[in-house]
């Protein structure tokens, strides 16, 4: 078992931004590639980020790609989502996910745990 716990949401204006971070604990946190996730009311959850076990590799989708950075510690055992020029559209319950593999991947499904998640709210 891997237990997930993010922090870090809050209210913000338009163009400013947030740091996430996501404290694993359990399982060893580097045999895991880590993803944030979003969902905004009535949507479905979307790919935002990921990153592989040793950091080296990390994919966005468009809608966040030169805004968004996501980097892990795995000497703390915490996944990092540095949000950046934020838009009221970004508002939405963010989730990080674990998979048991090298690369990760964007699909909902492949992941193994979840978080609580954390809001983050972006005000006009």
């Amino acid at each position: 078992q891997v237990q997930l716990v993010e922090s870090g949401g809050g209210l913000v204006q338009a163009g400013g931004s947030l740091r996430l971070s996501c404290a694993a604990s359990g399982r060893t946190f580097s045999n895991y590639a880590m993803g944030w996730f979003r969902q905004a009311p009535g949507k479905e959850r979307e790919f935002v980020a990921v990153i592989s076990w040793s950091g080296g590799v990390t994919y966005y989708p468009d809608s966040v790609k030169g805004r968004f950075t996501i980097s892990r510690d795995n000497a703390k055992n915490t996944v990092y989502l540095q949000m950046n020029s934020l838009k009221p559209e970004d508002t939405a319950v963010y989730y990080c996910a674990a998979k048991r593999s090298y690369r990760g991947s964007d699909y909902v499904s492949d992941y193994d745990y979840w978080g609580q998640g954390t809001q983050v709210t972006v005000s006009s």
